[in-house]
């Protein structure tokens, strides 16, 4: 969903519906039709790695240039983002000293909540990890560290620095293992992206990133990966730190195992240009400029066939707990590429292991040269969604989804099995899963047309499906497919329960979509029911019903009728499901991060409870504050008797002492995350963390606040 601000895409970027459609010039980069037989194929050597970049670089150079000769068939030089300012973050420093005394414990909770998962026994790296007992949470540039237990005696015990902007991390509570992520800046020769769009001292723009709605810039090129022994929660110690250059995706972990998935961009020459310098005699002359554009195509390729491997692919590092430096090589046969374009960069699936007797050991990594896509995880294997690359927008195309699967079973080596293609797209991770060893897809099928009533420009096309997949000989086989539903909506939500699946899609009403998956080579929609409004997140509970968070529109589908909405569907007959509960929340302004954050949703099965965060703006009130709401939400869920609210613990008070307004990448005013054990509430926000009891919401027992935001 927002994947554009976090990793900066790579390559000639498609224009979207409402761009013309002729082309009075056939382009000399011609598209590749979509490879039905996907595979990745690794290089024999770097001299076929560095030829293979070099090559990739070529032809995105060319495509982009010839669109000023072209301008009809993709606009002037359409390129990606990216990222790297000219001032490194400042170190990891030492421990925060604790605001206050550690306080006793007991031996934790009978039940509590952890970070959702979409699979069970495959945890997701969050900037919030508990274990019933402790809490640890990421805001700002530190991490905190709570006892969490008894909840009554909440207290931070410490505080850590960490380099960078921090991302996600990963807890391990068996080996009392953190591995946190960053992205930091580092110099580096090369420029991240194709435009020239850069500020006065020459560096390129810098990324954003909008989590939780807060909105701001962040400049990194580099992954650095924190591992920390939280054994004694007053006194952390980092054991190890790994430096690979690009940014953060995605993360997982298995038992004592965790693949990191890290994306780079190319580094292009420091000279290269991607646009004729700009004079109005050029610019008005086809003839002049297309003799511009032919000479600087001709300029660029010296350069980037004169840059070496090394240029092309920055090094790594490893620092120990003594502080030694050990750089990370790489080997060019551990490099994939697929068979088909699919944008350039790099992704890495690095591996590495929190068990303590692997410590020394450097992390595995499995790279191919494309762009950053969909990551979904089972115990056994890492799946990886890329989309194929169209050079050019054409009348006909269609989208089509590369799916490459990973063996992840053994720890610290990541294996490439095999490929498939789709045809579509897919909405999130929650569009793919694994189930007796067959690949579920749920995708959205768009297709450029030309819009009838007014030629000039183009439409979209849509329908949506479900593909299933087995791993045969080094491939993924296409065992079947579903008849195409919903044309001209497109996939919200999907969820795979088992032998069932559910998707929802949206236009102005929500239909869900119920599918009879028992017999993969026959994927059957089965049943299908229309509500107002769409649901962003599907959550099962049990085997006869699902909990949705989406939002609720009427029969236009208009902003103004907005407002959140929770339904408990009843799929006991998969043939005729049913809208068995709903309740509205907030008002049009209303906003919870579990709308496109499932980590965020938080059900708790022992208990029957479900909690969101939730914030909301009365827009005539006579100040900010006074209008603004920061809480969490809690709900009783019951399948027999609905949804029925339980209260809300609010965090507004926390924001008010810091009088802090400003929303960026680095802090935001509003309850994002919950945990609950036993009969207690936390609430979690980039402030502070807060904790009542169940019955009593408004009460709150025990706050412990972080430190004032300090923007770098």
């Amino acid at each position: 969903m927002r994947q554009w601000k976090r990793y900066g895409w790579v390559g000639l970027a498609l224009v979207a519906a409402g761009c013309g459609s002729g082309s009075d010039k056939t382009p000399g980069v011609k598209n590749t039709p979509v490879q039905t037989a996907a595979k990745l194929e690794s290089f024999e050597g770097c001299a076929a790695l560095e030829q293979f970049i070099e090559d990739s670089a070529t032809t995105q150079m060319r495509a982009s240039l010839e669109s000023f000769k072209n301008p009809s068939s993709g606009g002037f030089g359409w390129g990606p983002r990216g990222g790297v300012a000219d001032g490194a973050p400042p170190p990891m420093g030492a421990p925060v000293p604790a605001e206050d005394a550690a306080g006793g414990g007991s031996s934790g909770p009978d039940n509590s909540t952890g970070t959702n998962n979409q699979v069970e026994g495959v945890h997701e790296a969050d900037f919030v990890q508990n274990d019933g007992t402790r809490i640890f949470v990421l805001s700002g540039p530190k991490l905190y560290i709570h006892r969490s237990w008894p909840a009554e005696q909440l207290v931070r015990t410490a505080a850590l620095e960490v380099e960078g902007w921090p991302r996600e991390m990963l807890l391990d509570a068996e080996r009392n293992r953190l591995v946190i992520t960053s992205e930091v800046y580092e110099q580096r020769p090369g420029r991240p992206n194709l435009t020239d769009g850069r500020s006065g001292d020459g560096v390129s723009a810098p990324a954003m990133d909008c989590a939780g709605l807060g909105c701001g810039y962040f400049y990194g090129n580099t992954l650095k990966v924190t591992v920390v022994d939280v054994a004694d929660l007053a006194a952390p110690k980092v054991v190890e730190q790994v430096y690979v250059p690009g940014g953060y995706v995605n993360a997982r972990r298995v038992e004592g195992s965790v693949r990191l998935v890290v994306s780079d961009q190319f580094r292009w020459p420091e000279d290269i240009r991607f646009y004729p310098e700009y004079s109005e005699d050029l610019y008005k002359d086809k003839e002049k400029l297309d003799k511009a554009v032919d000479a600087l195509i001709a300029r660029n390729e010296k350069l980037i066939r004169a840059q070496t491997l090394d240029q092309w692919l920055a090094p790594g590092r490893r620092v120990d707990a003594q502080g030694h430096v050990t750089p990370l090589t790489y080997a060019c046969t551990d490099f994939y590429h697929a068979n088909a374009p699919t944008g350039l960069g790099f992704v890495t699936v690095m591996s590495l292991s929190t068990d303590a007797s692997a410590a020394g050991a450097a992390p595995g990594r499995t790279s191919v040269v494309t762009m950053p896509g969909e990551v979904y995880a089972s115990k056994d294997a890492l799946y990886l969604a890329t989309p194929h690359w169209w050079w050019w927008p054409e009348i006909g195309q269609s989208d089509s989804t590369y799916l490459h699967k990973f063996d992840i079973r053994e720890a610290g080596k990541t294996t490439y099995v095999g490929s498939g293609t789709v045809a579509g797209s897919v909405a999130n991770q929650f569009s793919m899963d694994e189930h007796e060893g067959v690949l579920r897809v749920a995708t959205t099928v768009s297709t450029r047309t030309v819009d009838v009533q007014n030629p000039q420009w183009w439409r979209f096309d849509t329908a949506s499906r479900i593909t299933t997949f087995r791993e045969q000989d080094g491939k993924l086989e296409e065992l079947g497919r579903s008849e195409d539903l919903a044309k001209g909506e497109r996939i919200f939500s999907a969820r795979f329960v088992g032998k069932k699946g559910y998707v929802v899609t949206f236009l102005q009403k929500d239909p869900l979509f119920t599918f009879d998956l028992s017999d993969p080579a026959h994927p059957r929609q089965v049943g299908e029911l229309k509500v107002l409004g769409f649901s962003t997140y599907i959550h099962p509970i049990g085997d006869t019903h699902l909990l949705a968070l989406g939002e609720d529109r009427d029969e236009t589908g208009g902003w103004n009728s907005r407002a959140l909405k929770l339904t408990l569907f009843d799929v006991t007959d998969l043939e005729h499901p049913k809208e068995a509960f709903t309740q509205v929340v907030g008002t049009a302004s209303s906003y919870s991060e579990a709308l496109y954050e499932h980590k965020a949703f938080n059900y708790f099965p022992a208990k029957g409870l479900l909690a969101i965060p939730f914030t909301d703006w009365s827009y005539d009130s006579y100040d900010y504050w006074s209008g603004f709401r920061s809480e969490l939400r809690v709900f009783r869920v019951d399948t027999t008797a609905g949804i029925t609210p339980v209260g809300a613990l609010s965090m507004k008070d926390v924001y008010q002492t810091f009088n802090q307004r400003g929303w960026n990448w680095y802090w935001s005013p509003m309850v994002r995350r919950s945990v609950m054990a036993d009969d207690y509430v936390y609430a979690i926000t980039d402030a502070g963390l807060r904790v009542s009891k169940v019955d009593a919401l408004q009460t709150p027992l025990a706050t412990s606040r972080f430190d004032a935001p300090v923007m770098p």
